[in-house]
């Protein structure tokens, strides 16, 4: 009897296991869809320090630590150039930061500084007239492994079904909302 009882309770906490496992991966936005469509950006002239990375784009978040780390109230964002299904994972290039500034407003020299120290560089985006927009959550580290997965082909289909003209490939822009985005063709 006390050896069915232990099974009962190893199948238990198993079980609990694998719902705790199931669980922390919907809350990751496992089974989040993917919200694409076409306007104006949701940020406009931006001013953002950001290191480049060329490899896995699952292989970010240490950058997403190291620049939050800098100054946590600021939004991230990360640029990704290539499109991971097209081009070889290793060869895949990003620049991932904190957004300084947006709008007319310029960032702080003491702020520019921090950033600059720590061996991030500088640049300002100005303002698109038209973006292709992808929404994912952005709740754990496990949420940027799935919208590498997730967000391209979105984005992808879209632009595809409506026969648009979106550059530079694909350029998501990542804050914590979950943003992403591409330039249209005029």
């Amino acid at each position: 009897m006390s050896d069915l009882l232990l099974l009962g309770l190893i199948g238990g906490l198993t079980l609990l296991l694998l719902l705790t496992l199931l669980a922390f991966a919907g809350y990751s936005g496992l089974l989040a869809g993917v919200e694409v469509s076409a306007g104006s950006p949701p940020i406009r002239n931006v001013t953002v320090a950001y290191k480049f990375h060329m490899g896995l784009y699952g292989e970010t978040g240490r950058l997403f630590t190291e620049s939050c780390s800098i100054s946590p109230k600021l939004r991230s964002i990360a640029v990704y150039y290539d499109n991971p299904h097209m081009v070889p994972p290793d060869k895949c290039r990003c620049a991932v930061g904190s957004i300084l500034s947006e709008g007319e407003e310029s960032p702080s020299p003491e702020l520019i500084d921090l950033y600059q120290k720590f061996g991030f560089k500088v640049f300002s985006f100005p303002a698109p007239s038209h973006v292709v927009t992808a929404t994912f959550p952005y709740t754990t580290i496990l949420s940027i492994w799935l919208a590498t997965r997730r967000v391209h082909p979105a984005l992808d289909t879209y632009i595809k079904e409506r026969k648009l003209c979106a550059y530079p490939r694909p350029d998501p822009f990542h804050v914590p909302t979950g943003t992403a985005g591409r330039l249209l063709c005029a």
